[in-house]
């Protein structure tokens, strides 16, 4: 990845962050994934930014590709991966399953942000894949 390619992702990555903030700021731990996926659509897209929700992602095996309904909470700028969760903490299998969402899409950098937390800061981890 060139490095400004890296900076545009890292300016992507602050703006996406900033608008989770606002929408943790305004409605606070406590709620659904859902409520939040849709609060956070709307700040994004109000910022001009491209947004999928519930993007589907088949999974290839040796020479088979499996349609298994795998989703995607959110794709934003075709470039991040966004994967919302509402739990109390993170556990190893929440990276594991952005990591495999990761592995197995085209996309190379991930948030993992948990809503469920007394500030915001707390609940969000950046991975990156490099492909090969």
């Amino acid at each position: 990845m060139r490095r400004d390619d890296k900076l545009e992702l890292r300016g992507l990555t602050e703006k996406i962050i900033g608008a989770a903030i606002e929408v943790h700021r305004n409605l606070g731990p406590g709620l659904l994934e859902s409520a939040y996926e849709a609060c956070l659509a709307y700040e994004l897209e109000a910022a001009g930014l491209k947004v999928e929700r519930q993007k589907p992602v088949p999974l290839a095996y040796k020479d088979i590709r499996l349609d298994l309904g795998y989703r995607l909470d959110m794709v934003i700028e075709d470039q991040v991966v966004l994967e919302l969760k509402a739990v109390d903490e993170f556990t190893d299998i929440h990276e594991a399953q952005i990591l495999s969402y990761l592995k197995f899409s085209d996309y190379e950098v991930g948030l993992l942000i948990n809503f469920n937390v007394r500030l915001l800061k707390d609940g969000i981890r950046r991975f990156i894949m490099t492909k090969k």
